[in-house]
């Protein structure tokens, strides 16, 4: 069970998620930790730690791990089919090394390095190797173009990291990677600025109803009931266990009656959401359900005004730009959001300035950031890792609705 934990998505062609890499803050360099049997137990007792089925859910799970704990500690116990091995340091020059990986490889472990200049193919390791991960923001593509045929003859896989920008997603694709390390996905393509489809605007309207103080039932119900599928989505949401432990819920005034105004707010607009982004990759999404429960914990923590749950809202709408491919302030034009949330999304409100360099610290493992956020805040910074960890599990579960639901994200042509 893990509690200081980040995880960054690693995606393949199609931009589905294939695996997490995990980051731990009390490994060295992000390497797995070895926590003695009394500090595992007060971890256990005073946080919210994960295991790796909750922090990458049906995905495999990348973990660096030492030299020293490879060769004499590795833990057996976890599972060879979802964890990949991957080595923090030099496997080259180190004999034990060597002969260590050769064990983990019998024991059924995948194995993955970081060889940012290309260079394993030269040496003993390579056949033991399943997977090789090449920074490219450090290596020459013509390099990279060179040497991605030897690795593709000896059956490696080979992870793009640090890929950013679509741009570095569609060249790094072309090369023949086949997995990509990076937040690419969230980010805007570079298109001909559009108004959003008249299709969308039932969803734009049901996004309005819920940034508002009001809250008018009759005219949202007219709204969902109209399309069978936004109703269906919405009971599957409501009905999670994730969300709803007890009883079955049969309509949205019967959700009203039962859940309250403002979680049902919240609902509606991750309904709204998911509709509005069917075009892109589901883990834009997923990371959108994060950041919202996130945001909502933090404003909980902070006693900011409930309703409408503006820091959900401000979480959950925060990655608008990547979901529609235009600027934030094209888009609040269109959205008939209140002015506190457009503000918000606008990066005019100080305290939510404060929420997104924080949940971006915890994306990419900039502790810190975290620790110098949470003075600022005046929070305990471990006591912000178990909100993050909460919001990591509220994410899964919804995003276990989405899934069968959400058409696959189409791979552009250039």
């Amino acid at each position: 069970m893990f509690a200081f934990i980040a995880r960054e998505p690693i995606l393949d062609k199609s931009k589905s998620v294939f695996a997490y890499e995990l980051i731990f803050r009390d490994g060295k360099g992000g390497a797995y930790p070895e926590h003695s049997p009394e500090k595992a137990q007060y971890i256990e007792e005073q946080f919210h730690p994960l295991g790796l089925d909750d922090i990458s859910g049906e995905k495999s799970s990348f973990i660096n791990f030492s030299s020293e704990t490879l060769i004499s500690r590795f833990p057996t116990t976890l599972d060879p089919a979802s964890v990949v091995v991957e080595l923090a340091d030099n496997p080259f020059t180190d004999t034990g090394l060597l002969e260590a990986c050769q064990h983990i490889k019998q024991l059924g472990y995948r194995l993955a390095i970081d060889d940012p200049m290309m260079l394993s193919a030269r040496h003993d390791i390579l056949p033991l190797i399943d997977i090789v991960k090449v920074d490219v923001s450090r290596t020459r593509f013509e390099t990279i173009e060179k040497h991605i045929p030897r690795y593709l003859d000896a059956n490696v896989r080979l992870v793009a990291e640090q890929v950013n920008t679509p741009d570095h997603f569609a060249t790094c694709s072309d090369l023949g990677f086949d997995l990509f390390q990076g937040y690419f996905f969230a980010q805007p393509e570079a298109r001909i600025v559009r108004q959003l489809p008249a299709s969308k605007m039932n969803i734009v309207d049901l996004m309005g109803e819920v940034s508002g103080d009001s809250f008018d039932i009759n005219r949202i119900s007219h709204v969902i009931e109209r399309d069978a599928a936004l109703s269906y989505l919405l009971l599957k949401f409501i009905n999670n266990p994730t969300i709803n432990k007890r009883y079955k819920i049969t309509s949205l005034k019967h959700a009203l009656n039962y859940m309250g105004e403002v979680e049902i707010k919240k609902f509606i607009a991750l309904l709204s959401l998911t509709n509005l982004g069917d075009e892109k990759p589901l883990e834009i999404i997923h990371m959108s359900l994060v950041r919202a429960k996130f945001f909502d914990l933090l404003s909980q923590q902070r006693g900011l005004k409930a309703n409408p749950p503006i820091g959900f809202l401000v979480g959950l709408f925060s990655l608008l730009e990547g979901l529609l491919d235009q600027s934030m302030s094209d888009i609040v034009k269109q959205l008939p959001l209140s002015d506190d949330l457009n503000n918000a999304l606008l990066g005019k409100n100080a305290e939510f300035v404060q929420y997104m360099t924080l949940v971006k610290a915890f994306e990419s493992a900039l502790w810190m950031n975290v620790i110098k956020v949470a003075k600022n805040l005046d929070i305990d910074q471990k006591q912000l890792h178990t909100l993050y960890n909460q919001s990591i599990v509220w994410g899964n579960g919804v995003r276990s609705v989405i899934t069968a639901h959400y058409p696959q994200a189409q791979v552009r042509a250039n």
